[in-house]
């Protein structure tokens, strides 16, 4: 069974994401040097990927 061309289509197109998961959002603080190890994972600050 073949698949539809608009479903092909979809995978193709990779938008860059705006929303940081909590994992990435902690790396990035991590090289800005404002988490450190032992800090809490909840409540961080608000970041801008780069």
């Amino acid at each position: 069974m073949s698949q539809h061309a608009s479903l092909k289509a979809a995978k193709k197109i990779v938008a860059k994401r705006n929303v940081l998961k909590r994992f990435e959002r902690i790396d990035l603080l991590r090289t800005r040097g404002l988490w450190k190890q032992g800090d809490r994972g909840h409540g961080l600050p608000k970041t801008k990927a780069e």
